[in-house]
Order: structure tokens, then C-alpha cells, then sequence
């Protein structure tokens, strides 16, 4: 596909895909999402992306969905534009390689929720969060009324979404919005060593951490705990031999896959 929003760069096992919009604070319209769609399959057949980096060209992470594009839909067209944004971020949420948010400025609407489908947020002491659809008479579209409440409580949740208040990065951290905070010139080299330290452990266990930890969100926990059993066992007589084996000699692992 030929990449219009999306750019990529390749090394050491990262990839970072940073959206490409500034004119328009980086606004998710139909095109972010038939790229975002297009890459996710991409990079999930390359051997040699261990980790992905998600980040916003200029001040914006992304501020919205683009209003120019929804202001005329039908109320079928709005369905249709908010389910298919939900599918591109729940394929998001579940690729398998594990995915960072790297939040270098404004992550409003569709722009939070996006950053709410990767795994871990880190972001820019300049960042600010919030999710401001009521402020247009709207609901969020892509997810935000069940991340949100899975990620701060409640109670958090619902303050943000009805009133529409917009938080700095160190209030999104205190309420577990984000998980590290860092000064904006530091906020790409901190993502890029946060990748390399989870890139550096078991391939398979990480993959597995990622979808047990996922899948038991929708499951009691007596059913999570047994799916954590199976994937537990899978991994013997496999990546775990060569990394307990290490550890008893002494020496880096040696992981393949």
C-alpha cells in the first residue's frame, strides 16, 4: 500500500510508526485507518519487528477524528465510520508484537483512544489527554466508554467523558492513563528503550503475556487463571528450557522466533 499518513522506520527489532498529518493535528480520518488496517499486516508477518512504537509528527499525538469528515455523515454513515475505526484499534489491541504509545503532545478523542489500544503509554510532560465528544453533542466512537473504565476506574472515567476535561501528562499517570512520563526530548529515546528492554526477553513469553493478560479481561477469573496455566505449560520444552538453562549458566539466553 502506498503509505500517504503512516511513516515507518525499521531497527534493531522497532518499529515506529509515526502518523503523519501535522496541517491537521494528525486527525484520524478513513485513510489513517485503511493504513493503520494495511500496516498492522504487514508488520505482523516481519520476523524482524520484535516491538512497535506509535507516535504523532509535530504537537499533536493525534487530536481527534477528523470533524470535517463526520460533519455531513448519515446516522448509518457514522455507525459505519465508528465500527470501523473500533475494528482497526481492537486489531491494535490485539497484535501480537507489543505495542507502545509515545504521546509527544495532544491525544484528544480518537487520538486517546488510539493510544488507549497499545499496551503501554509513554508520554511527554507536554502531552495532554481527554476525551471532548460531548462537547460536540457526540459519544466517543472507537472504543473510549470500555477502555477508559478498564484502565482508570469508573468513576474516572465517567468525570473525563462527561465532562470533557482535558488532563496534563502527570494527572494521566496518577490515574493510570499513562505509564511513565518523561521531558519532550526525551520521550522517543525513553519509548525506544522501553522497547528494547521488553524486545530483549522471550519472544513467545511476551506474546503470551500480551494475550493472556488481554483475553482473561473478558473471563472469570477462575477461566483466566486455567487459560494462564495452558499458556504457562506451552512454553516448556521450549523458549522456557532456553531460558532457565541460561540462568543456570550464567549466560544471555539465546531466543529464536
Amino acid at each position: 500500500m502506498d503509505y500517504q499518513i503512516l511513516k515507518t522506520t525499521v531497527s534493531e527489532g522497532i518499529a515506529t510508526v509515526t502518523v503523519s498529518r501535522p496541517q491537521a493535528l494528525n486527525a484520524l480520518n478513513s485513510r489513517f485507518f485503511q493504513e493503520m488496517n494495511s500496516l498492522l499486516a504487514e508488520l505482523g508477518r516481519r520476523d524482524d519487528v520484535k516491538v512497535l512504537i506509535i507516535t504523532g509528527e509535530g504537537k499533536a499525538f493525534a487530536a481527534g477524528a477528523d470533524i470535517a469528515e463526520m460533519v455531513l455523515k448519515t446516522q448509518s454513515e457514522g455507525h459505519e465510520f465508528s465500527r470501523a475505526g473500533q475494528k482497526t484499534f481492537r486489531s491494535l489491541e490485539l497484535f501480537a508484537k507489543p505495542v507502545i504509545a509515545a504521546v509527544n503532545g495532544f491525544a484528544l478523542g480518537g487520538g486517546a483512544e488510539l493510544a488507549m489500544a497499545c499496551d503501554v503509554r509513554v508520554a511527554s510532560s507536554k502531552a495532554k489527554f481527554g476525551q471532548p465528544e460531548v462537547n460536540l453533542g457526540v459519544i466517543p466512537g472507537y472504543g473510549a466508554t470500555q477502555r477508559l473504565p478498564r484502565l482508570i476506574g469508573l468513576g474516572n472515567a465517567l468525570y473525563l467523558l462527561m465532562t470533557g476535561e482535558m488532563i496534563g501528562a502527570e494527572e494521566a499517570m496518577r490515574i493510570g492513563l499513562v505509564q511513565k512520563v518523561v521531558e519532550p526530548e526525551e520521550l522517543l529515546p525513553a519509548a525506544t528503550e522501553l522497547a528494547k528492554a521488553i524486545a530483549s526477553k522471550g519472544p513467545q513469553a511476551v506474546r503470551l503475556v500480551k494475550q493472556v493478560a488481554r483475553r482473561g479481561l473478558s473471563m472469570d477469573f477462575e477461566a483466566g487463571c486455567a487459560l494462564e496455566s495452558d499458556m504457562f505449560g506451552s512454553l516448556f520444552e521450549n523458549e522456557a528450557a532456553e531460558g532457565m538453562r541460561a540462568f543456570l549458566e550464567k549466560r544471555p539466553p539465546k531466543w529464536t522466533g
